[in-house]
């Protein structure tokens, strides 16, 4: 199975915005070939023939029922049931995405489970795509060569700054606002970025700025991030109302988390935020009680992490 080679820590800055800026919705395929009840598998088979695909949903009035694939038509073939109705022999324990995830939830999917296609549904749960590692690497391509283009542009008509200059943004954090999740992280790097700060010290901020802006949407009542900018360090706050962490010690333990099973089949709750924050900080501070938790990550620059000046 062909794979994604990205990941949320180590891949360059540009492709980690576009992971975080990204929805799945923007990656998928919308024009599906599907099937309805009834239909023959020998249909199906030559649907895929026809059209080089390799998995065909089965609908009916929109909602998903299952998904033919290559190894079901394989199946049948073997076995001698080519001839039958897709209805007893399509696979029917899927794993779905939906359309307004970020796309870095399709990239652990196809990390996690040996899949070829996710079915993607709306917030109606009807099926409105497809997404395969293809989808996704061509999409990324474009938007690469968009970023590379806009970047040469850029540096055709400004100048790196002196560093940054005092500022404070603030961004409100919803629960379960996986929609915009990402934002306030994008937001910090692009501030960065105009700063001239080498591309390893962007990256930091952004997994600090993502990790903490995810834990609120993940395990709070909701919060907000602050990001306190100066020509030495920034520092980013993130502040939420509840319900806390009962363990905090436990909680800095790479693998641990109380997240439930709805949010770990959404691709969260690995329990790696926390020791991802601290490992890219230079300063870390978390305290919790039932009233809300406060983490604080520092990451501090000097003058030798500054791009030279263009002229």
């Amino acid at each position: 199975m062909q794979t994604i080679p990205i990941n949320t820590y180590s891949s360059p800055t540009v492709i980690l915005e576009l992971i975080y800026r990204l929805k799945v919705k923007d990656v998928m395929t919308k024009r599906l070939i599907s099937v309805t009840l009834g239909t023959p598998m020998r249909q199906v088979q030559q649907l895929m023939r026809d059209n080089s695909i390799t998995g065909v949903p089965v609908v009916s009035k929109n909602r998903l029922l299952g998904i033919v694939s290559m190894d079901d038509i394989i199946r049948a073939l073997d076995f001698g049931y080519i001839e039958e109705a897709v209805d007893h022999h399509m696979t029917k324990n899927l794993i779905l995405l939906e359309d307004d995830m970020p796309v870095s939830f399709a990239i652990s999917y196809f990390d996690r489970y040996s899949f070829h296609r996710f079915p993607v549904l709306n917030k109606d749960k009807e099926l409105v795509g497809m997404v395969t590692t293809r989808d996704i690497t061509n999409r990324l391509l474009l938007e690469i060569n968009r970023e590379v283009e806009h970047l040469e542009h850029m540096n055709q008509t400004t100048t790196i700054t002196d560093g940054l200059t005092k500022d404070i943004q603030t961004f409100t954090v919803l629960k379960h606002d996986f929609e915009n999740a990402g934002f306030a992280s994008t937001q910090i790097k692009k501030k960065l970025k105009q700063s001239g700060l080498f591309p390893q010290v962007i990256r930091r901020a952004a997994i600090a700025s993502y990790e903490l802006e995810m834990n609120i949407v993940v395990h709070s009542y909701g919060g907000k991030i602050t990001a306190e900018f100066s020509p030495h360090e920034v520092i980013i706050t993130s502040e939420d109302s509840g319900p806390g962490i009962d363990d905090v010690d436990r909680a800095m333990e790479q693998g641990y988390s109380t997240a439930n099973e709805w949010i770990r089949s959404l691709g969260f709750g690995a329990g790696m935020g926390l020791p991802n924050v601290r490992s890219v900080s230079d300063d870390f501070h978390i305290e919790s009680s039932a009233e809300g938790t406060r983490v604080q990550s520092i990451i501090r620059f000097s003058d030798a992490q500054y791009k030279e000046k263009q002229l």
